[in-house]
């Protein structure tokens, strides 16, 4: 499966009134591997960058004004995402000046030339309800270093994201995948390990650590007024002893 991780940066926040695309990162998964293979470029909008925006990402029209228009690399860049998944954080936002740009040159909106597309953002909003799911906040909570992210780069945040995206899709399918690559890779069924032979020891509570539980038992009883779920279960596993 092939994937691409996307990122832009923009002239301000809103393509629908006159914003413009100024720069485009992609970063290459296949098979949920990173392959090395990546796409970026800066692009003169041929417009003044709203001050809130250079605060963000540091993008200057004085930058800009020697870099390629739009109109000059968007085959390269339909080419890289042809058919592949998208991966994007706050999908809509990035998609939206990705979109005008393409209706500005008459060309089919740029969501027809890839697949699917995955919104981190919202996958975020779903495993961490009521939570900052920024991609500065998912990279602390994810364990991922972004030390050396000062300011907003559309190439270094898309390859943050891919790790991200990476990190918040790992399941226990990954271990799988891990011991199945460290065999070959042949896609053959893992061999089950033989128990029988072991004999595994059974460790029982010392008195004081049985004490400790009654303990913290009787604080969760009286806390939830007497309406714990053991309480009365107690009684019936007293008979079956």
């Amino acid at each position: 499966m092939r994937q691409i991780v996307l990122d832009t940066e923009t002239t301000g926040l809103n393509a629908a009134s006159g914003d413009r695309l100024i720069e485009i990162g992609c970063v290459e998964l296949v098979n949920r591997r990173l392959t090395g293979r990546h796409l970026h470029f800066y692009v003169n909008p041929e417009r003044d960058i709203d001050e809130g925006a250079i605060a963000v990402h540091g993008i200057t029209v004085e930058f800009l004004a020697d870099k390629p228009k739009f109109a000059e690399v968007v085959s390269e860049i339909r080419d890289f995402v042809q058919d592949a998944e998208l991966i994007i954080h706050n999908a809509p936002f990035d998609l939206g000046f990705l979109d005008m740009e393409f209706q500005l040159l008459g060309l089919p909106p740029f969501r027809e030339h890839a697949g699917n597309v995955i919104d981190t953002l919202r996958e975020a909003r779903q495993m961490f309800p009521g939570k900052r799911n920024s991609l500065d906040a998912l990279c602390e909570r994810m364990g991922i270093s972004n030390a050396h992210r000062t300011l907003h780069g559309a190439l270094l945040d898309a390859e943050l994201l891919a790790e991200v995206y990476l990190a918040m899709t790992r399941g226990q399918n990954s271990l799988v995948i891990d011991m199945l690559d460290s065999t070959g890779g042949d896609g053959g069924a893992v061999a089950a390990a033989d128990l029988s032979r072991l004999t595994l020891p059974v460790l029982l509570a010392s008195e004081a650590e049985q004490s400790a539980h009654l303990a913290v038992l009787k604080q969760l009883d009286k806390a939830s007024g007497g309406k714990t779920v053991w309480q009365e279960q107690e009684p019936l596993q007293a008979a079956a002893e």
